[in-house]
């Protein structure tokens, strides 16, 4: 998997897509102060990954590298990202269902402790819900679902997470679709995560993060040095 690659954000350092011009207005967007833009676009082998269940791996498609879940599992398949832990944080990923007969489904996983305790956002391309939940020692709990038009198969779709304190806003495909708040976890990893006979691919993770907790107590950084920030800039830029 690709090494991490750190930049710091311009100015204020506010990390919104333009896809927020399309949220609703009468909902205040919450905004992460990104002191620094994390990606992983999978070009490169990144020994950090986790993989807790499922088969993963780096394949290409189209004319990139992604990372895919390609087997059934049962109940779901978790990928985590054990690199920096973060708090407030502001996390997106194109995904795309290829196929699934139980499920066709792409999801974020947030504030991870590890491969059981961690806030989840996902999409099904079998369902018209969109929906957060709290997996709490191995066991899901819904806390909030949308109605949405389902993610259609064998296309790229993008899901977005903002958490800033207790309060959790989700995106699906520019959207702002879930508006709640849960204290369950309070900071973690990031990863992705699959369900069941789900085959589908990540691709252009990026998180947006206010203050690394490592940062906070003084470790040194994980990941590429300051050097690389310029290879980074001008890294590839898919649509």
């Amino acid at each position: 998997m690709g090494t991490l690659k750190f930049a710091l954000a311009c100015c204020a350092g506010s990390f919104i897509p333009c896809s927020a011009l399309t949220l609703a207005q009468d909902t205040p967007q919450l905004v992460v102060n990104a002191q620094e833009k994390l990606k992983e676009d999978f070009e490169k082998e990144n020994s950090k990954w986790k993989f807790e269940a499922g088969k993963w791996e780096r394949r290409k498609s189209g004319e990139s590298m992604v990372l895919a879940q390609t087997t059934e599992t049962q109940p779901w398949a978790v990928a985590i990202l054990e690199d920096k832990k973060f708090s407030d944080v502001d996390i997106s990923v194109r995904f795309r269902p290829i196929s699934g007969k139980e499920d066709a489904s792409g999801g974020i996983i947030f504030r991870a402790k590890d491969g059981k305790n961690y806030f989840l956002v996902r999409a099904n391309a079998l369902e018209n819900n969109f929906r957060l939940y709290t997996m709490i020692d191995g066991k899901r709990k819904q806390l909030a679902s949308a109605k949405v038009d389902p993610p259609k198969l064998g296309e790229w779709h993008t899901i977005r997470v903002v958490a800033k304190g207790d309060q959790i806003q989700a995106y699906l495909d520019g959207k702002l679709q879930i508006d709640d708040k849960d204290k369950t976890y309070s900071d973690g990893y990031v990863g992705l995560w699959t369900k069941a006979d789900s085959v589908t691919e990540f691709d252009d993770l990026e998180v947006g993060v206010a203050v690394a907790l490592e940062k906070q107590q003084g470790h040194a950084k994980v990941g590429d040095s300051d050097d690389d920030d310029d290879d980074d800039r001008d890294g590839k830029d898919k649509e």
